[in-house]
């Protein structure tokens, strides 16, 4: 699977291409329905089914200052494409150029030029060129006079409600893991490098964490404990018991160590039963179930009958019991 950040790096296949357009901001279920379809249509057609997404995201450049919090990375996004069966991954280098662009230019420099394409699919809610003025329509009428088919999904509804890149980021401030799990299609995801925090977790309470810096405007689950996993993402040798690429069930820290008085806002995750060095690594964690709220106690003999709490309602969430050693 290709990842394209410039026109110049395109590279088209004599079939053309089958566009799936769109911000596609955590590849939810609604998202995939497209992507689904763009990739049957290229492959009926022997165009290459290819992924266009924006980078930055358009209201960054619209708007500077009100960039919504992102939910999966641009490479994250492209992996999950990948697993989707995308060829490749473009992402439209948006500036305040582009942002000027008209509808017709748009299609035109993008879409015809750029890539290609012989059939496009979008949601009915996308919005394109100068002002937002181009609408699933206007797409169609264009793509109609150019020869390129193009087809308008539905949004996809669960629950009554249309499910969205917001209705997750709404549920992750609410808590609510799980239910962000269920519109994804798999848990929400963050990653980042391990650095040091405090390390009061393992010297003073027996529950040395993983502290993840994270990058600038990801969607972090309101304040609270976690369960979920833990994954090491990067392929070096590890010093511990931890392997690459897989997986080991974490109680998950966000927050600030109010019983502490701290006030720096850090995702730690506690993985059962394993130890390693991980400073420097990079690593994800996948939000599975909310275990508590977070709480200030009034001393660390409570913190630690909490934190006990925690890691035993975490092992009965992801049904793993305690390990042999």
């Amino acid at each position: 699977m290709q990842l394209w950040r410039t026109f110049d790096e395109i590279v088209i296949p004599d079939g053309g291409t089958s566009v799936a357009l769109g911000v596609f901001d955590g590849l939810h279920r609604g998202h995939r329905s497209l992507v689904d379809h763009a990739v049957a249509a290229g492959r009926e057609s022997g165009a290459s089914p290819v992924l266009v997404t924006f980078d930055p995201h358009p209201v960054e450049v619209i708007r500077p200052g009100t960039h919504p919090l992102v939910l999966t990375p641009l490479r994250r996004r492209a992996e999950l494409a990948g697993g989707l069966g995308v060829d490749a991954v473009f992402a439209l280098p948006f500036d305040t150029d582009m942002a000027s662009w008209d509808p017709e230019e748009f299609v035109d420099r993008v879409l015809v030029r750029g890539l290609r394409s012989r059939s496009i699919t979008v949601g009915s809610n996308f919005s394109f060129g100068r002002r937002a003025a181009g609408t699933p329509e206007t797409l169609r009428e264009l793509g109609s006079e150019r020869g390129i088919d193009v087809r308008v999904m539905d949004l996809l509804e669960l629950g009554g409600e249309p499910v969205s890149s917001s209705r997750i980021r709404r549920l992750l401030a609410e808590s609510d893991v799980a239910g962000a799990a269920t519109i994804l299609g798999r848990p929400h995801r963050v990653s980042g490098t391990v650095v040091h925090g405090a390390g009061r977790g393992g010297r003073d309470l027996g529950y040395p964490t993983a502290n993840l810096d994270l990058p600038e405007y990801t969607a972090v689950p309101v304040d609270g404990v976690y369960a979920g996993w833990f994954t090491l993402l990067d392929d070096h040798d590890v010093d511990g018991t931890i392997l690459p690429g897989r997986r080991y069930p974490a109680a998950i820290s966000v927050g600030t160590n109010p019983t502490f008085g701290e006030a720096a806002r850090s995702v730690e995750a506690f993985v059962l039963d394993e130890s390693a060095d991980l400073y420097g690594r990079v690593a994800a964690v996948d939000f599975v179930d909310h275990v508590r709220d977070m709480e200030k106690f009034s001393s660390v003999d409570d913190l630690l009958v909490a934190m006990d709490r925690d890691v035993a309602r975490t092992r009965v969430v992801l049904d793993v019991g305690a390990a042999r050693h």
